[in-house]
């Protein structure tokens, strides 16, 4: 899924070179007549001046495991321990070079070459499966470089130093990130990941890393933060992109998750352009839980209902009646008992004028739901959407289309206006 691993080689290239001394490059030929360690013989000369020349590690490995054989005891064993570890890391084994640089610790536990590779090789070492060892060891060296960022390793000039110290500080925050999470430290590891994104904002790798660390929190305020950090890595265009099927899949996972906590897919595309316009949420960032939001329609609906106790009643009633008990509900609690108030508006007047029998919308004002009638025809009519209230005593019911019929006295109807009634005949 991940595609991080060229860019930590290109920079383990880069760091072969900055951190090896001029003896191990071949710049400087070693000299018989020079001052310290002393060469047993020609044929000790011979082969440490040609492992020097040797520019192909794999013919450079076999001249020095020849001249470990060779010459078991040497006064050059440092220089000799340093160009193991150099060329098991320009082969790219990470065992091997891990086995080279303890080797060196034992004798110098703060030589920074080794620490360096010690935590590079972490991951690649503990593959699936860490052990312990492995993420011990990876965790006291990134942590010992950590501890001496600020000071420039030996070899490395101030102004060397400066170009290189974020790469080797991005790593080492990263290396603890990760072993914390492998460990399940998930707050330790957030810590870290914070302190790399902070170095390095376009590694879409350790946003995604940042959201499973906090996901796997299991706190509920902070899930909205994961599923910013999923869905960055998801759509993360910057110069650290994960690989197109590991974006999909992050992609799907996300979506998924949102759905899940928010209860619908409305707003998941302005979470994932929020995600793609900045590196991190803002510390209040928040996405309303399915609960949240269903806590906040009731409450509003409480409110409305408070606001308006007739429509509350209408809706408990059509609740109870399209139940399964509706009909034992209708006969036992509604049928021959005249109700509180209702209101409603005029959908239809049968007929149009001096109408027996009128057609309201209570519930929504335009769906009918109720039927009045009358005994007498009502003086004249008035407009559809006229809003009429009514006392009035259930007759009868259906639960799909649902609707009421009611028997109402003309007194118990208010609001009727009568347009374009006859005018009384005069005496």
């Amino acid at each position: 899924m991940w595609n991080q691993i060229p860019k930590y080689l290109l920079m383990a290239a880069a760091m072969v070179g900055l951190l090896a001394p001029a003896w191990m490059t071949g710049q400087d030929k070693p000299a018989a007549a020079q001052e310290g360690p002393k060469y047993k013989d020609q044929g000790e000369y011979t082969l440490y001046d040609s492992i020097l020349k040797d520019t192909n590690p794999k013919t450079k490995l076999d001249k020095l495991q020849e001249w470990q054989t060779k010459y078991p005891a040497t006064e050059f064993d440092k220089p000799r321990k340093a160009l193991f570890l150099d060329t098991y890391v320009k082969l790219n084994q990470p065992k091997e070079a891990v086995a080279a640089a303890k080797v060196i610790l034992a004798d110098d536990p703060k030589d920074f070459t080794s620490l360096y590779y010690t935590m590079y090789f972490t991951r690649a070492l503990a593959g699936a499966n860490p052990t312990p060892d492995v993420l011990d060891q990876g965790e006291k060296a990134a942590a010992a470089i950590v501890a001496n960022i600020d000071t420039p390793p030996p070899n490395v000039t101030a102004d060397q130093w400066k170009g290189a110290r974020t790469g080797v500080e991005t790593l080492a925050h990263s290396t603890l990130g990760w072993i914390a999470m492998q460990r399940k430290n998930w707050d330790v590891a957030e810590g870290e990941f914070q302190k790399t994104l902070a170095l390095d904002p376009n590694s879409a790798e350790t946003e995604y890393f940042m959201g499973t660390v906090i996901a796997s929190e299991k706190n509920p305020q902070k899930m909205s933060a994961a599923m910013f950090y999923f869905a960055r890595a998801a759509t993360h265009a910057g110069p650290e992109p994960l690989a197109p099927a590991g974006q999909q899949q992050v992609l799907d996972y996300v979506k998924k998750a949102y759905k899940s906590y928010h209860g619908s897919d409305e707003g998941f595309n302005d979470l994932v352009a929020l995600a793609k316009a900045q590196p991190a949420p803002a510390a209040d960032y928040h996405i309303p839980t399915a609960k949240e939001i269903a806590d906040a329609q009731q409450k509003k609906q409480e409110e409305e209902d408070a606001k308006n106790p007739q429509l509350k009643l209408w809706k408990d009633i059509k609740t109870q009646l399209t139940g399964a008990d509706g009909a034992t509900y209708f006969g036992s609690s509604m049928k021959d008992a005249q109700l509180p108030t209702l209101k409603g508006k005029v959908i239809k007047l049968e007929p149009e004028l001096k109408p027996k029998t009128v057609v309201l919308a209570v519930e929504d004002g335009a769906t009918p739901d109720a039927t009045l009638k009358f005994e007498m025809p009502l003086a004249g009519k008035v407009d559809v959407g006229t809003e009429l209230s009514f006392e009035g005593v259930p007759a009868s019911y259906t639960a799909s289309p649902f609707m009421v019929v009611f028997s109402v006295e003309p007194d118990k109807l208010h609001g009727w206006t009568g347009k374009n009634a006859p005018r009384p005949r005069p005496h």
